[in-house]
Formats: C-alpha cells, sequence, structure tokens
C-alpha cells in the first residue's frame, strides 16, 4: 500500500483529479516545514488516524492525518527519495560546529627616521619585544635611500613601508625633519586622522622641515602642536642629562605601572612647557649640566617628559625621552609598553607590562 503525509498545519493536502486512484499513485506534497518535495513509499511505521474526502470545482481532495512513529519522523527529518525511504541512519548526525574566528592580532606599525636618537635601531627593539610576549603583529618603516635602498635615518626625503599604516591599529612615531613626497605625507595624515590612537616620541614634535614655500610648510609646527601637544622650542644642551620622576597626583595611572618612581636618562631635556590642549603630564624631568642655567627664568630645568592627550577624541601618548641609551632601562622600556597598551585599550599589567630584552640590546651613539 502507498502512503503519502500530509501534516495538519504543516502541509497542504495532496490535490488529484477525479478517477486518478490515490492509493495506486505517488502523491507528491510540499511541507512548509522544511521547504523540499517528497513522496512517501511503503512504510509500516505510518498509521492513518483520519482522512475524509470532498469535491471541489471537479476535483477531489482528500485529506489524511497519520500518527507518525519515532523511526519515520527521523525518515522524514532526514528527507525521502522519490522511489521509498531512504535508509535510516543508525544514530542521528551531530549538529556541525561552526570554526570560531581567531582573535585579531592588534598590528603596530612603528615610523622611524630621526637622523639623531638611532629609532632605527630602538624601535625594532622595542618591536620584537611585542611580538615576542604580548601576543602583537608588528612593522617598521625605516628612512631608506631611494637612489641606492640602502636605509638611512640621514635621508629625509623617503620612508618605505607606511602603507603598513593602512591596516595598522596604533601608530608610534619617531622621527625628525622629514621632507616626505606628498603620498607619503598623506598616507600618515589618512591615519592620524582615522581616529585611531597613535605615539609620538622625542622629535616627533618636530617630524617635518619643508622650506617655507613648500605647501606642507605649515605642519613644520602644527604636526607637533596639533597631535602631540607641542613643536619643537629648544632643549638644555648635548652635554646635559635628565632624572626623571613620577608625577605624585597620577602615580596610579596605568600607564606609570612599573615605571619608576623615579630613574635616569641619557637624554637632554626639551623645553616644551606651557603644553597645548588637554595634554596630563605622568612624568617630570630635571635637567642635569644644563647649558640654560643663565636663562632659567626662560628654561627652567623642570619640564614634562611623558604625557597623555586626545586629537579628535583619539587616545594619545607621548614622551620627549628617547635617547638610545634610555632603553638600556627597563623602565623606559616598560613606560612605552605599557603607553602602547593603554593606547589599544588594553589592560595594563599591575606589575606593569613584560619588557625584558629579547637577545641583547647595545644602545648605539647618536649621531
Amino acid at each position: 500500500m502507498l502512503w503519502r503525509l500530509s501534516l495538519l498545519g504543516v502541509g497542504p493536502a495532496a490535490v488529484t483529479k477525479p478517477d486518478e486512484n490515490i492509493e495506486e499513485n505517488f502523491i507528491e506534497t510540499v511541507p512548509y516545514l522544511f521547504g523540499n518535495r517528497f513522496i512517501i513509499g511503503e512504510a509500516q511505521d505510518l498509521f492513518a488516524i483520519l482522512s475524509w474526502t470532498n469535491t471541489f470545482e471537479g476535483y477531489h481532495m482528500t485529506v489524511s492525518i497519520y500518527r507518525i512513529s519515532a523511526v519515520a519522523l527521523v525518515l522524514f527529518a532526514a528527507g525521502c527519495s522519490k522511489s521509498g525511504l531512504d535508509e535510516a541512519p543508525t544514530q542521528p548526525q551531530a549538529e556541525a560546529k561552526t570554526p570560531q574566528e581567531e582573535p585579531k592580532q592588534p598590528h603596530v606599525v612603528f615610523v622611524t627616521g630621526d637622523c639623531e636618537y638611532r629609532s632605527e635601531v630602538s624601535m625594532p627593539m622595542i618591536a620584537e619585544i611585542l611580538e615576542a610576549k604580548h601576543e602583537l603583529r608588528c612593522s617598521v618603516a625605516y628612512a631608506v635611500d631611494d637612489t641606492s635602498g640602502e636605509r638611512d635615518p640621514k635621508y629625509r626625503s623617503n620612508i618605505e613601508g607606511l602603507e603598513a599604516l593602512k591596516t595598522a591599529d596604533l601608530a608610534v612615531f619617531f622621527i625628525r625633519f622629514r621632507t616626505l613626497p606628498q603620498d607619503q605625507f598623506e598616507l600618515i595624515m589618512e591615519y592620524v586622522n582615522s581616529g585611531k590612537p597613535f605615539i609620538g616620541l622625542r622629535t616627533s614634535t618636530h617630524s617635518f622641515q619643508y622650506p617655507q614655500e613648500h605647501e606642507l610648510a605649515k605642519w613644520n609646527d602644527e604636526f607637533g602642536k596639533k597631535l602631540f601637544g607641542q613643536r619643537w622650542i629648544t632643549h638644555h644642551g648635548h652635554e646635559s642629562r635628565t632624572d626623571v620622576a613620577v608625577v605624585p597626583e597620577q602615580s596610579s595611572h596605568p600607564i606609570l605601572r612599573g615605571v619608576g618612581p623615579t630613574f635616569p636618562c641619557g637624554s637632554w631635556l626639551y623645553h616644551v612647557a606651557p603644553l597645548i590642549g588637554d595634554c596630563e603630564p605622568l612624568l617630570i624631568g630635571t635637567s642635569v649640566d644644563s647649558n640654560k642655567t643663565n636663562e632659567l627664568d626662560k628654561y627652567p630645568l623642570k619640564q614634562p617628559v611623558a604625557w597623555t592627550k586626545t586629537y579628535d577624541g583619539s587616545r594619545v601618548f607621548f614622551t620627549t625621552l628617547g635617547h638610545p641609551q634610555d632603553f638600556e632601562h627597563e623602565s623606559m622600556r616598560r613606560l612605552l609598553i605599557n603607553g602602547i597598551y593603554w593606547c589599544l585599550g588594553r589592560d595594563v599589567p599591575q606589575e606593569g607590562a613584560n619588557a625584558d630584552i629579547e637577545g641583547e640590546y647595545v644602545a648605539p651613539p647618536t649621531t
């Protein structure tokens, strides 16, 4: 005997023309529940419990409701072939699990080229720590002589690798007196105007030095003032050094975890006060062996050396430290790595971020 399956409220009744024998033909139905066409062949597991026939506009319409056994329900869910029921699986198939996406690894791009403080050496060292110990992906852009193809921090008109800024989650700038071509300058400006965070070190207050008649000359000062809170003014002399101390009111700031409370630096102190905008000083430096002792009313011995601010809502961290010898001190390395955590919105460990050097770092001489 051939059977037709039509569940009340689930699928439509089968409709046949007069004189057709429903009992002797396969009847196709379209159950709404599963949306696929199927035919039920001989099946002892199905039992009709109610059936009636009506005539409508020359057609006989027969409606049947069935009680379905557990085995038949499994077959129904699995689907049926036109020649009869498919063989039922011995066990219901487990639902396939959708693989979870791996968490995105933040991308940090270091932009180097300062022709004095050897950022092309210190920043790759920091990048190695970030990749080895902090699960960050890093890229480093270098000043390159485009005539020889050699890296040369004193070559001011070309930085290779700035395209990495297009996928960066954080940019770290350590550049000085660049005269980049328009397309490279625009890559930097597109990033800083993207709403993403960024960091600046030392000479980045005076990142550019275009000729006064150049259309980008206004950025010689404006880049430092708008983005970082000050332009280049002066420093306390190449024979001086700086003692650094935490600002007491900021001692609980996440960037300062595991830093200080005091440490010496080889950097000669930059004069930056008063800072511009919403800057919040975190560290204060005191010049030792300053060459400005006759102008202390104009250039005091104490100046902010690290602060936070915002730029169009983006988090910004800046430090005027960055002499190659500074990075021999764990507090200096941790300061920068903590700042990277803070800018990315990561929780800084209570003891401060791991700042252990990968391999060896020997501070190169300034140039």
